[in-house]
Formats: C-alpha cells, sequence, structure tokens
C-alpha cells in the first residue's frame, strides 16, 4: 500500500531540539490550515513536541483580536529558556560545607576526599548540604574555594594528562624538520633518508651509523670508530666519494636526523653536495620512525649491552643484506634492494 507520508528517511536526531527553520515550517504550514500531525510526519518529530511549540509561541496579533503562532516568538521564548536550564553552582548555596573543606585543608592537610568522606560519616553535614569530591576539585580549578588553588593539593600537580607538545630545539645545528618539504611525508620521492647512531655497552666504543631511505626502507650500516662528528662526517664523505660517487646529490636528496653532537657536523654536507640537513623536534622519535624501526630490527641481531666491536665487519654487512633483503608488505613483498635498484635506474637515467 501506497503511504504519502513517511518518516523513515528522516535523519533528525530523537530528541533534538526545534530549529528556526523548523518553527518557520510550522508557522508556514499553520497558516495552510494543516494538522498538528501531518507537520510532525514532515519535520519528523513527535505530534507532542508541535502542540507544545505551539503553545509556547502563540501571541495576539491583530489589536488582540487573533491568537496566531509566530516563528520568531517561538524562537525567542525557546532562546529565554535555554538560559535557565542546566544544573546551578552549589558554590553559594552550600557555603557552609566549603568553608568546613577550606578549614580542613589550612589547618590539618587533609585532602578533598577526606574532607568530603570524614563529614559524611560524622554526620557534620548531610549529603544534601555537600557536594562530591569531584565537584570541589573543579571548584579549587574555578578558584571557588577562597585562596585554595591546585598547588596547594599535593597529588594534583604530580598527575598531569599525557600530551604530545612538540619542544623548542635549544641546540640549532641547521634546518629544523618544520621547513622540510611536506611532500616528504608521503614517501612518493627517491633520495629522502633518515640517519641515526646504533650504541653498544659504553657509548665511547665503537657504534653503528645506520641510515634508511624512507621510499625504498633500504638501510645502510656502516661501523664508525666513535660517536664523535668527526668520524660521522668521515663516514658521510666516504660514501659520497666511494659507493656513490658521482650520485650522491640525486640518491641523497635529504637527511633527517636528531639534534646530538654526534650530528652536529652533518650540515657540511650542504656545502659539499645539494644534500639538505634537517634536525627533528627533540624527544620526538616519530620524526624518523623508519630509522627507529629498522634500528630494532638491527637489534635481533646486534642485541643491547653488547659492544659493537666485538661484531667484524662481515657480521654488520650479514645484517645488512638481511635487513634489505627481507621482503615487505608495504612494497607489495618485494625487497627493499629491489625497490633501491628499481629508484637508482630511474633516477640516474633521468
Amino acid at each position: 500500500m501506497d503511504q504519502n507520508h513517511f518518516t523513515t528517511d528522516t535523519l533528525r536526531k530523537k530528541g533534538a531540539h526545534l530549529t528556526f527553520e523548523e518553527r518557520v515550517i510550522i508557522q508556514t504550514r499553520l497558516r495552510d490550515k494543516q494538522s498538528y500531525r501531518s507537520i510532525a510526519r514532515e519535520i519528523g518529530c513527535c505530534v507532542n513536541t508541535v502542540r507544545n511549540e505551539v503553545k509556547r509561541g502563540k501571541v495576539l496579533c491583530y489589536n488582540g483580536k487573533v491568537e496566531r503562532y509566530r516563528a520568531a516568538d517561538g524562537q525567542s521564548t525557546y532562546e529565554a529558556h535555554r538560559e535557565n536550564c542546566g544544573r546551578k553552582c552549589d558554590a553559594i548555596a552550600k557555603g557552609a560545607f566549603l568553608d568546613y573543606v577550606q578549614k580542613r585543608l589550612q589547618e590539618h592537610h587533609w585532602s578533598l576526599d577526606a574532607c568530603f568522606g570524614r563529614a559524611l560519616i560524622t554526620g557534620e553535614f548531610q549529603r544534601g548540604e555537600m557536594v562530591c569530591t569531584k565537584t570541589l576539585y573543579n571548584y579549587v580549578t574555578l578558584g571557588l574555594l577562597g585562596k585554595i588553588k591546585s598547588i596547594d593539593l599535593p597529588l594534583r600537580v604530580k598527575r598531569k594528562n599525557a600530551r604530545k607538545r612538540v619542544r623548542e630545539r635549544k641546540k640549532k645545528f641547521g634546518r629544523s624538520i618544520d621547513e622540510r618539504d611536506p611532500s616528504v611525508d608521503e614517501r612518493q620521492d627517491f633520495g629522502h633518508w633518515e640517519c641515526d647512531l646504533v650504541l653498544g655497552s659504553r657509548s665511547k666504543d665503537e657504534v653503528l651509523l645506520t641510515l634508511v631511505e624512507r621510499k625504498t626502507r633500504c638501510s645502510l650500516i656502516r661501523k664508525l670508530p666513535n660517536k664523535e662528528s668527526a668520524s660521522v662526517i668521515a663516514a658521510f664523505r666516504k660514501l659520497k666519494d666511494g659507493m656513490f660517487r658521482g650520485c650522491f646529490s640525486r640518491v641523497f636528496l635529504s637527511i633527517t636526523t636528531d639534534n646530538g653532537s654526534e650530528f652536529s657536523s652533518l650540515s657540511e654536507l650542504e656545502k659539499l653536495s645539494h644534500t639538505r640537513i634537517y634536525y627533528a623536534h627533540p624527544y620526538c622519535s616519530s620524526d624518523k620512525g623508519t630509522n627507529e624501526n629498522h634500528n630494532g630490527l638491527f637489534r635481533r641481531f646486534l642485541p643491547k649491552g653488547k659492544k659493537i666491536q666485538d661484531y667484524p665487519v662481515e657480521h654488520i654487512s650479514r645484517v645488512e643484506c638481511w635487513a634489505n633483503t627481507l621482503p615487505r608488505k608495504i612494497l607489495g613483498y618485494k625487497t627493499p634492494e629491489e625497490c633501491f635498484r628499481e629508484e637508482m635506474l630511474a633516477a640516474l637515467t633521468a
């Protein structure tokens, strides 16, 4: 059976208040002599909602001779009612209990919860004369509990919500990661690397310089005699004059690293090539998460607490080869080595 009016297609949320546009519809349909029920079907609400709205929005027109519903008056009545709705603050009505709490805090150094619980079990105040512990803490935040502030509550200043914040770089060795092209985050371009150091049991012993290309996930591991900045820049010079001789600037478009002193001289590469060096935010390892993830892979074969000098160069090379020949789902189950060769060929023939 066909139905001319139905509400199954309405997207009106249950319990939602009427809007001014809906009140205009009510005014228009009443002028057209439609029933409350048909208006409710059109709006998608209960019949009583329309009936109550008309009752609240009726005004006298034509010198008080005719009573009619007006959307503007219904809206103004609604807004006036909304200003008076909601729970009211009990700070004034329950001032005696708040004075009791302030006295216990200042003289006996009680907690807010102790004040509430003690007053309740001793019968000094009835439950209706008190506010709960949560409300007491809210009053402290709003400054409604006299001179009591959050700093006066020992545990409250220690319990802070975890929040992510970007710290200011105090060591400015070069460009910040904020200056890096946002397209690097998309991993569509080849030649953007991340680097870090993997330390052994002692920071003064030999270390590993790890580099990972963001798009192909291809990694390089180089053994360094120490973590001095001179050793790091020497390793990059060796890559430039050796493995990537003549194509370093096309393979290394940018390098992102942290603010460690071992990378303080890395910006010198910008004078020797077209490579751009970017420094991550302090204490924000996610800025070079690809490299951090690969360091975790390397740690399977180079566990923490072991000296790097105990592992020969051949062992380091095998770890590098293993990582580069490991099929990755994110690469369509290709290996980083295969993807790196394809990108290298495209970069050198471009």
